[in-house]
């Protein structure tokens, strides 16, 4: 089961959900501008900041500017660069298996085991 798991995880499908992933993103920035300009039921702020969680951060930093939509709502104007980098230190904390010396760390301060 637990390799099944890690075959899931490899670089090619990761690369495709990630790819997915901002593409949704950037399309619902779209969406939602298009709806805001008719006067239309709108997409949720929840399911934006979601989607870019999930992973879509940069499709919607790419929709927020491409769109000027949502550049003055704080939680999109500060909250998705955050995000962003907080994503990709966690590529490279992953890639460098800085997460194994972390725990070691936590480890040793906190005597977890």
């Amino acid at each position: 089961m637990e390799n099944q798991l890690f075959e899931l995880f490899n670089a090619k499908n990761v690369i495709l959900y990630l790819i997915v992933i901002n593409i949704m993103a950037f399309v619902l920035m779209w969406y939602d501008k298009s709806r805001a300009r008719q006067g239309l039921w709108r997409v949720k702020e929840k399911t934006l900041l979601i989607i870019s969680l999930a992973g879509g951060t940069i499709g919607a930093l790419a929709g927020m500017y491409r769109f000027r939509h949502k550049t003055k709502h704080a939680a999109f104007k500060y909250g998705l660069p955050f995000m962003l980098t907080f994503q990709l230190l966690a590529v490279i904390a992953i890639k460098f298996r800085l997460y194994t010396y972390l725990f070691n760390v936590l480890n040793e301060a906190f005597k977890l085991e």
